[in-house]
């Protein structure tokens, strides 16, 4: 198979996989998932690159694969639909000190990860203390305390 298409496919495969493992997968990375990054990258390689490990093939997938990111950049640009569904959006897991229980389930995101930014960013201490929590694009948590908000 041409290695532009092999490439452009394990592209958009990973990025389907990786946005729907959710933002936190990729914020917090545990040994476990550590590795598992590590396995996934050299099947990875081995999809792209098939049987021919030449310069040339190397060249012409590093190429196809920046090329495809540029292109969805761009995309991303013209239609913000697009970037939603590809990035998703910041979502509000804390609000005035309630944890929404089904948008944190979903998002795999737990109390102690919430209090934990909430102590790191502003030395809170109680989920009362939360106007606000925000799961950011990247999975970090943004923390508005009650105060802060008023």
């Amino acid at each position: 198979m041409n290695p532009v298409i092999r490439g452009i496919i394990i592209y958009l495969f990973l990025m389907l996989v990786f946005r729907l493992s959710g933002k936190r997968t990729l914020a917090q990375t545990t040994p476990f998932e550590f590795i598992l990054l590590l396995i996934i990258s050299e099947v990875t390689q081995q999809a792209l690159v098939g049987e021919d490990y030449s310069i040339t093939t190397s060249l012409i997938l590093i190429t196809t694969l920046i090329g495809t990111d540029l292109l969805f950049s761009m995309i991303k640009q013209h239609w913000r639909g697009f970037e939603k569904v590809t990035e998703g959006s910041p979502l509000i897991i804390v609000a005035n000190g309630r944890m929404l229980q089904h948008r944190a389930n979903k998002t795999r995101v737990s109390e102690e990860d919430v209090l934990e930014a909430a102590r790191n960013l502003h030395g809170l201490e109680r989920l009362e203390q939360i106007k606000y929590a925000v799961l950011e694009l990247d999975g970090s948590i943004s923390i508005i305390p009650q105060e802060a908000a008023e």
